[in-house]
Formats: C-alpha cells, sequence, structure tokens
C-alpha cells in the first residue's frame, strides 16, 4: 500500500508544509499584534486574548470529540446519549488532575505574549528551543527517563547557542539600560507580583496635559520599544513552565486507569484552563482596564486572525506527527526559524548580527542531534497523545523508549 495522499500529494509533505506555514505566520502576525499602532488608542490585553483562545479551542474540540462519540453510537440514538457520553469520558475518574498543568500552561501562553512583545520574532524562535533542555530534565526527575551521551550532548550545545544567540553585537549598546539605569527584573511568586508584570506589554494609553513628560510618555505607548532582557526572561520562564506543564501531563496520562481519546483529552485541558484564564487573568489582573475600557478594545483583524491560528495550532501539529516522524518535524522547524528570520529583516528592520547567526546554527545542530532516535532495536512505539497548550506549540507527543521531543519553535 502507498502513502496516504490528498489531492495527489503524499500526506507527509503536505502536512509538514502546513505547519512550516501555520507557525511561521503565527509567529509572525503575533509579534505584529502586540507591536502595531493601538487600535481606537488602546492595545489589547493578553489576559483576555488567553481565555478567548481557551473558548475557541474548547469549542472546536468540543465539536469534534462529539463527532468522534457519534461514530460509536447508532444513528438513531438521541443527543442527550451523546451528550452523557462526553461527560462519562471526559469528567470521570481522574480528569480533575489535568488542572494543574491546565493552569500551567495558561501562565506559560500570558509569558509568551510578554516575550513575543520584547523580542523579534527569530530571536524569540531561536530562544524557545531552549525548551528541550527543562523539558529533558524534568523527564529525567519525574518519569525516571535515562538519556545517551549524545542527547546529553546536544543540551550542551543547545545552551551554548542559546547563550550566544543572546549576546549583543560588538559595539551594541543597551539603548535602554542608559535611558533607566534604575530598570531591574525580578521573578513574581505572588499573584501580586502577576498582576503587576502580567500586563507590562500592553499599558493604556493615557492623554495628559501637554507638557514635555507626557508627551514623551504618551508616544512610547503608542510606540513601544522592546525592552530585550525582560522578553529573555520571560521566553526562558516560559520554557520551564511549559517543559513542567508537558512531562507532568505525560505522567498523568501514563498513570491514568481511564483511557479517553485526543478529542476528549483537549475537552479536559481547554475546560480547565478557562478557570484561571478567567478570574486570575481577567478579573485579577486586567478587571480594572477591562471594566474602564471594555473587553475587546484594541482588537483588529490582526488579533483575530491571532486566535484562530493558535486554536487550530494543535491540530497542525498532531497531523504533522501522525504521517510525519520526529526529524522531520525538526527539519520543519528549522525552515520555520529561517522563514521568521527573512520576515524579520523585511518587515521589522531586524538586523543579524555574527552572534546570532552562529547561535541560531549551533541551536539547530544541537536540535537535530536531540531528535535523533537510538541505534538498535527498540519495542514499538507507544503513542499517547497530548494536547500543548501555547500560543505558537500545541502538539501531540510520541512516546517512546528513548524520549525524543523536539519543542514546538
Amino acid at each position: 500500500m502507498g502513502p496516504e495522499t490528498w489531492m495527489g500529494l503524499p500526506l507527509k509533505q503536505v502536512s509538514l508544509a502546513v505547519l512550516v506555514i501555520q507557525n511561521s505566520v503565527l509567529i509572525l502576525i503575533l509579534h505584529f499584534s502586540r507591536t502595531m499602532p493601538l487600535v481606537g488608542g488602546h492595545r489589547y490585553l493578553p489576559s483576555t486574548a488567553v481565555f478567548l483562545c481557551e473558548i475557541l479551542k474548547l469549542t472546536i474540540c468540543l465539536t469534534l470529540a462529539l463527532y468522534d462519540i457519534s461514530r460509536s453510537m447508532s444513528p438513531s440514538a438521541p443527543a442527550t446519549s451523546l451528550f452523557r457520553g462526553l461527560m462519562n469520558a471526559g469528567f470521570a475518574g481522574d480528569s480533575w488532575k489535568l488542572a494543574m498543568p491546565a493552569s500551567l500552561y495558561v501562565l506559560q501562553n500570558s509569558l509568551q505574549y510578554l516575550a513575543i512583545s520584547n523580542l523579534d520574532t527569530a530571536v524569540f524562535q531561536v530562544t524557545y528551543q531552549f525548551k528541550i533542555l527543562p523539558t529533558a530534565l524534568f523527564s529525567v526527575i519525574l518519569l525516571k527517563r535515562s538519556l545517551s551521551l549524545r542527547k546529553w550532548l546536544a543540551l550542551a550545545l543547545l545552551m551554548l547557542g542559546v547563550a550566544i544567540v543572546q549576546l549583543p553585537a560588538p559595539g551594541q549598546l543597551n539603548v535602554q539600560a542608559l535611558r533607566h539605569p534604575h530598570i531591574g527584573y525580578h521573578i513574581p511568586w505572588s499573584l501580586e507580583g502577576f498582576r503587576g508584570v502580567g500586563t507590562a506589554a500592553s499599558p493604556p494609553l493615557n492623554k495628559r496635559s501637554a507638557t514635555y513628560e507626557g508627551i514623551q510618555e504618551d508616544a512610547e505607548l503608542e510606540h513601544p520599544e522592546m525592552n530585550t532582557s525582560l522578553g529573555i526572561v520571560a521566553a526562558l520562564m516560559g520554557c520551564v513552565v511549559s517543559s513542567l506543564a508537558s512531562v507532568y501531563f505525560e505522567k498523568i496520562i501514563k498513570d491514568s486507569i481511564h483511557p479517553v481519546s485526543l478529542w476528549v483529552r483537549n475537552v479536559q485541558l481547554s475546560f480547565y484552563s478557562m478557570f484561571p484564564a478567567l478570574f486570575i487573568g481577567v478579573f485579577y489582573v486586567d478587571g480594572e482596564k477591562i471594566a474602564r475600557n471594555g473587553f475587546f478594545a484594541g482588537y483588529n483583524w490582526a488579533v483575530w486572525t491571532t486566535l484562530g491560528l493558535q486554536a487550530i495550532g494543535g491540530m497542525v501539529v498532531s497531523l504533522c506527527l501522525s504521517y510525519a516522524d520526529n526529524i522531520a518535524k525538526t527539519f520543519a522547524m528549522s525552515i520555520s526559524i529561517l522563514i521568521s528570520l527573512c520576515a524579520s529583516i523585511c518587515f521589522f528592520d531586524f538586523q543579524m548580527s555574527r552572534n546570532f547567526a552562529f547561535g541560531t546554527s549551533i541551536v539547530l545542530l544541537a536540535t537535530y542531534l536531540y531528535s535523533l532516535g537510538e541505534r538498535g532495536s527498540r519495542p514499538p512505539p507507544l503513542r499517547i497523545h497530548e494536547y500543548e497548550k501555547t500560543i505558537i506549540d500545541p502538539k501531540q507527543v510520541i512516546l517512546k523508549t528513548q524520549f525524543a521531543e523536539s519543542p514546538p519553535f
């Protein structure tokens, strides 16, 4: 039997092409939505975008889960039986355990919004490859996996490459540090701390008197400068949080005695994600701003397009991993980074330094080395579906005896 095709094209190549396009377009339009001119004097709040994205994901996955369940039922079965079957499959047993990884994914999405608001798209994608390292470490600690010498070497190269990418070009000055030498960064460990930094990338525009200071502050709000240091910290924190959520979710799936389908798992995660996104992000962090300016303040076509691409991202990656292998997915992600680099140079005036080019090459090499399978025979892989809750990295994970995962970017 030959390979499966779509319109005469092999599904493997089609899925990889769709993944490259979706990932590249998403990261570019997301960055544009965070740096574009204000819409009606406002910039949209990341907390509202995270919550709406969860609503869209829940709607899509709920529809597909109901369709999947209906295929195993009689055509004459009433609709109440269909919904009862979904409730029994989705919210019975240990589904409550998914509340923890779901909350971590919401935090990761918020950190990614902060990171992409302060980093160029190419720098963000390369930095996010760092996710491989904490994912491997958490797998060793929580899942008791062992890594080969080649994988440890790949992780060391990954750290080196990410560090080189962050090095400034020779003679480059940190303009923001010179303007604001008092600026410092800290990791918030309380809700009050996150309330202060959760919307740092989206301050409201307040018209003040025509003083020099007021005019300068309004200009900075309308045309925000990217804070590279803050963006790197947010991206690295997002990598760690996402990795912990992914490995913890995998542990829950492996220990579960109630196997369910991919779409039911997606429904569970989206359902539990709505609560922290709504009560912590929308009500607590940005409640005052939403009450003053409205929930949809700052929304336009770019924001809605970003939400749509995020909502379908998980299905795209699942399709890719269903018809292609992990190495092919890594190759597709490398192409996506190159596309983002070219687009950043053309549309966002990104200037590529030798440090960035050298560091990116090391990161791509490390990602490829880590994704290679081990030599020798192995038992058949156990396929477990996983939904990665990110603006740019939901995914379906293939679990093997040796851990081989590539990050969403």
